[in-house]
């Protein structure tokens, strides 16, 4: 990946509806090494998808928490059967294995606190495994980024 290939990146992770001719005047390549450039990055999997990024308020989901998970023992059998069981709760936006205190941190997203309860109690806690959660609820976004530096 070339500098070129940074600046197509950084224009598509700014606005993915461009077209290939307004990325090309962006990044100073005519239109179809720009083209190219752009498939290239797609067959690599550099770019993975594309998205439409929505105002979760306006969508109503107003509440963002973060669960710090424990699970009762540390054995890949379980550690599979929990991961399969986040992929199915739509509600969880984020689930990451962690090193530290706990074994995973899950970002969810749910229109209010009531909405959060019946999470909580109806479709985390019930999975087999877990021995912890602990939540903290975001108050403010000082900065909510999708774009990586390049």
């Amino acid at each position: 990946m070339d500098d070129i290939d940074r600046k197509i990146l950084m224009q598509l992770q700014e606005n993915a509806k461009q077209n290939t001719k307004e990325i090309a005047g962006k990044v100073g390549l005519s239109v179809t090494p720009t083209y190219e450039r752009i498939r290239k990055l797609e067959q690599q999997e550099i770019i993975k998808s594309y998205v439409a990024l929505l105002d979760r308020t306006k969508i109503g989901k107003k509440l963002i928490a973060y669960c710090q998970v424990t699970l009762t023992k540390q054995q890949k059998k379980l550690a599979d059967s929990f991961k399969r069981e986040m992929l199915l709760l739509p509600d969880i936006m984020e689930c990451h294995q962690v090193s530290g205190n706990f074994d995973y941190l899950l970002k969810i997203a749910v229109d209010d606190i009531a909405g959060f309860h019946e999470f909580i109690n109806d479709k985390l806690s019930i999975i087999n495994g877990i021995a912890t959660i602990h939540t903290s609820f975001v108050l403010n976004s000082v900065k909510d980024s999708t774009a990586y530096s390049l």
